[in-house]
């Protein structure tokens, strides 16, 4: 069975999530803006999630890490809890 490790940031709306990828694309560290601005209490790790199976996570965030680039950010993908940006740090 897959097992992925990936790191997130949680905001409240799209914008702000567009607004902090973009700012990862120009060179941000992704751990850092996850301190500052996730409200996801993985923030305190920098956003890192650990190593979780498929059907751990909502859906829409299992479709992510299963099945997207591995070290790129993906996002915002919406969920019940907000927007996600989601690093992929790898599966297998």
């Amino acid at each position: 069975m897959a097992v992925a490790c990936a790191r997130h940031i949680l905001v409240k709306t799209e914008k702000q999530a567009n607004e902090l990828k973009e700012k990862i694309a120009k060179g941000a560290d992704f751990a850092q803006l996850a301190k500052k601005f996730s409200l996801c209490p993985s923030k305190k790790k920098g956003g890192d999630l650990g190593e979780f199976r498929p059907g751990k996570m909502v859906k829409a965030f299992d479709n992510v890490v299963f099945k997207k680039k591995v070290l790129e950010v993906h996002g915002p993908v919406k969920t019940k809890f907000g927007y996600h940006l989601i690093q992929i740090i790898y599966r297998h």
